[in-house]
């Protein structure tokens, strides 16, 4: 489990202890729970001899010796990623990971949502307006301009970094910025055509393929092999080699198929032959997404005023097989970096962070066409609460005896709908229901 952040009396951050120590503290009523996710607990009794605040406490059950160690700053590591990012807090002396989190993004779905508004407001252009003049020339941009599918990513990680600054002692961040490029660190001077030679040509080209084609045989579906780079259509008959008409296979695949068209390969199976020219015309959008943000979120986290070491892709992946880790995104963001120490990973689970928004500012909802369908209420709290609140409800009678711990959704009557991990509980009156945690626009697990 990861370690509970702590703060003093004046919210500033400690050094973060286990659970039980955690435990022991509320136990004895020193210290109270301030935050759910992550969890947070602030102490009760101040301390004259730490007047900067930042020194650590006494831990439970040692000896009252009436001083106390300096805390162990921290190290905050990010892996950005197109759909899922990774948070690491390591400590850089004895490094041991002291929390570790996974932050699934919800950039796609944001691009999904402005596709269907830029659909239903040219449907409602046609049928209103006769005529409408181009206004395209009158709109600037400002520089550094994101789509907002992509600033949300940007955005996300920002806030996490402000809420983890708020709770842990942390004095340095790591971001992975850029994959390598071997040929470049042989030569500095390297330029022009000379990328198109040397022992690593085809490097880059060989990773676009692992990841476009999720690391297996397209033929085969094998994984965990060495892979050949194969030609969809036979470079014999006429096939190029662009990237397009490149994929992965096996050597049993690859000898298999030789220089016949992929056609008259998979002439048998005709859903696979329809899928793998549909992969191999889409773009790797995630490995743009991750391009296009890397370098906003570089001076996004230059403002935070703290060092910033910057690592590539590939130190990152020599870090986790030295230390022969499992590619995690936490475990990926705890490797970024040339200062990564030997890793102290013992009973570490990531807490997983789900962006989902702060709902829609619409005034009704539409239906399909696009034709208001249903009410939206210009008020969001009922009794207290307002969908998005994680709660506990108690229920004591009724069909619906027992605890539910999820996200509510409020309805006027006071009647509200939990979503548990494992079902949606309906009418649950909002008097057996207690706030775990507000929303802020993320929901958790572990």
């Amino acid at each position: 489990m990861c370690k509970v952040f702590v703060i003093d009396q004046n919210k500033r951050p400690l050094d973060p202890i286990y659970s039980a120590q955690a435990r022991q503290l509320l136990r004895n009523k020193k210290a109270a729970v301030f935050r759910r996710f992550p969890f947070t607990i602030i102490l009760k009794e101040s301390r004259p001899d730490s007047p900067s605040g930042f020194a650590s406490y006494q831990s439970p059950g040692t000896a009252k010796t009436g001083t106390y160690s300096p805390i162990s700053p921290l190290r905050l590591k990010i892996d950005p990623g197109a759909k899922t990012t990774g948070i690491a807090l390591v400590n850089d002396s004895n490094g041991e990971v002291v929390f570790a989190a996974e932050l699934k993004h919800r950039g796609f779905a944001i691009r999904d949502a402005i596709n269907a508004r830029r659909q239903l407001r040219r449907s409602r252009r046609a049928r209103k307006t006769r005529y409408r003049q181009p206004r395209f020339l009158n709109r600037t941009r400002p520089q550094g301009w994101l789509p907002p599918s992509l600033q949300s990513r940007v955005d996300n990680i920002k806030t996490w970094v402000k809420k983890l600054c708020r709770f842990a002692p942390i004095e340095a961040i790591s971001q992975e910025l850029v994959r390598f490029d071997m040929q470049l660190m042989a030569n500095p001077d390297i330029q022009g055509k000379e990328y198109q030679q040397g022992t690593l040509a085809g490097y880059e080209t060989r990773e676009y393929l692992l990841e476009k084609w999720s690391r297996q045989c397209a033929y085969c579906g094998v994984k965990d092999i060495p892979f050949q780079i194969e030609h969809i259509h036979p470079r014999a008959k006429g096939g190029s080699n662009s990237i397009t008409n490149l994929t992965l296979s096996c050597e049993k695949c690859n000898t298999k198929k030789g220089t016949k068209d992929i056609k008259e390969f998979l002439k048998k199976d005709p859903a696979k032959l329809s899928k793998i020219l549909a992969q191999a015309k889409r773009p790797l959008a995630d490995a743009a997404a991750v391009n296009a943000t890397r370098w906003s979120l570089f001076s996004t986290l230059k403002t935070t005023g703290l060092p910033i070491e910057t690592g590539s892709g590939g130190l990152t992946k020599f870090n986790r097989s030295q230390q022969n880790l499992e590619k995690t995104h936490w475990l990926d963001a705890a490797c970024v970096g040339e200062s990564t120490p030997t890793l102290i990973i013992k009973c570490i689970k990531p807490l997983l962070i789900t962006a989902n928004g702060h709902g829609s500012r619409q005034s009704c909802r539409t239906d399909k066409y696009g034709f208001p369908s249903r009410y939206v209420p210009r008020f969001k709290f009922v009794n207290g609460f307002q969908t998005g609140d994680i709660v506990k409800a108690v229920v004591a009678k009724g069909k619906k005896i027992g605890e539910y711990i999820g996200r509510v959704a409020v309805r006027t009557s006071g009647s509200f709908n939990i979503s548990t991990a494992s079902s949606l509980v309906q009418g649950i009156n909002y008097k057996t229901c207690k706030h775990i945690h507000k929303k802020d626009g993320y929901s958790y697990s572990n």
